[in-house]
């Protein structure tokens, strides 16, 4: 094993592979709900975006087209509620775990500096703090932490797992500490229009940030809202001299969207029906795969956004994932995300009806 992969934890999803054979020969077949991976089409107005552009024979700009710079700077004011967003203050990524992965690396934390993320959290946070030799570190709540030697501070929300949103009082309030004690804060807010019993922050609206983007970075994604994970479609808003130091070093990188996803994004971020029409869609699996989880015993926890409920029979997460194997039901078990989610299984939205119709009518069998 090299020492760059000895410092990495085993990827958990091979874990999954056993539960998934057992799951999959249920005579109805296979109902997976483990990744978040959208199964619905890409909208078309997208689609034919990404066609047109497809004579592109140059190499494409790390920084993207004006056009593409336009299109994020008004969405992030339109959506986000941000304000004077300039062309500085954008940077297009290639997918966001990209992002999270590398960041570390591409701002110069190493060995001595820490990073900290949420303990239950997406496992790429601690992966990024690993890969540039920095010490992870999970807190429960970002105010009690040391701030000795924090590089980099996480945030999610809505959360991956739990759907947990964070208010806007409380976003404000972890800016000012993060300010305070010089901390660079990134907030992972991919999933911000999918809120269901909450309405989603950004760290950029003016009511959080006061008007400043100063030690600011907020991730945004195309694949949830617009069934764009294929494309790797996703950007970063915030402080422009952090952005234009991740810039430089991103053009020599070669990091660059390509062409015809650039137009793609252009297209997206310009039409909010179809974002309307996908939300409706997750919408309704989310109430029946919540009444049907509860009727089966289940406790449902947070998950007032995102793309998953967080659910629970108080019991081990792997015993949890078993049991629901051998109704052909395919989750993701807690601890996956965290020691703290080991009572706990996440259950995506991201399945066909006709596949959340049939969970539904095994779990309440």
């Amino acid at each position: 094993m090299s020492a760059l992969s000895s410092r990495l934890p085993a990827f958990p999803w091979d874990k999954l592979e056993p539960y998934k054979a057992t799951a999959a020969a249920h005579p109805d077949g296979l109902v997976d709900l483990s990744v978040g991976t959208p199964v619905d089409p890409v909208p078309g107005l997208v689609q034919e975006a990404l066609t047109a552009a497809a004579d592109s024979p140059g190499y494409p700009t790390v920084w993207g087209t004006p056009a593409l710079r336009d299109a994020l700077t008004s969405w992030c004011e339109r959506r986000l509620g941000a304000r004077a967003v300039a062309h500085t203050n954008v940077l297009p990524i290639v997918g966001s775990k990209e992002l999270v992965a590398w960041l570390p690396i591409q701002l110069g934390l190493g060995a001595g500096d820490r990073v900290a993320f949420p303990r239950l959290a997406y496992p790429t946070y601690e992966v990024g703090a690993r890969l540039c030799g920095a010490e992870p570190v999970a807190y429960d709540d970002p105010l009690a932490l040391d701030p000795t030697g924090i590089g980099l501070l996480w945030l999610n929300s809505p959360s991956n797992p739990t759907g947990q949103v964070l208010s806007q009082e409380e976003l404000a309030r972890i800016v000012a500490w993060a300010r305070e004690h010089g901390i660079l804060l990134a907030s992972d807010e991919c999933y911000l229009e999918l809120g269901w019993e909450a309405d989603p922050v950004s760290v950029l609206h003016p009511d959080v940030c006061g008007g400043t983007y100063e030690g600011l970075i907020a991730v945004h994604s195309l694949s949830k809202r617009s069934n764009l994970a294929g494309y790797r479609a996703a950007f970063l808003a915030g402080d422009a001299e952090v952005l234009g130091e991740l810039l430089e070093i991103r053009k020599h990188g070669g990091m660059m969207t390509a062409a015809p996803v650039q137009a793609a994004v252009i297209a997206a971020l310009g039409d909010d029906v179809h974002v309307q029409e996908q939300r409706a869609r997750y919408a309704a699996r989310r109430t029946a795969l919540r009444a049907a989880l509860e009727s089966h015993g289940f406790r449902i926890e947070h998950s007032e956004a995102s793309l998953y409920l967080w659910a629970t029979r108080n019991e081990p997460c792997w015993q949890t994932v078993a049991h629901l194997a051998e109704l052909g039901i395919l989750v993701a078990p807690g601890d996956f995300y965290g020691a703290a989610g080991e009572q706990f299984v996440r259950v995506a939205l991201t399945a066909t009806d006709e596949r959340v119709a049939a969970a539904v009518k095994r779990l309440e069998g």
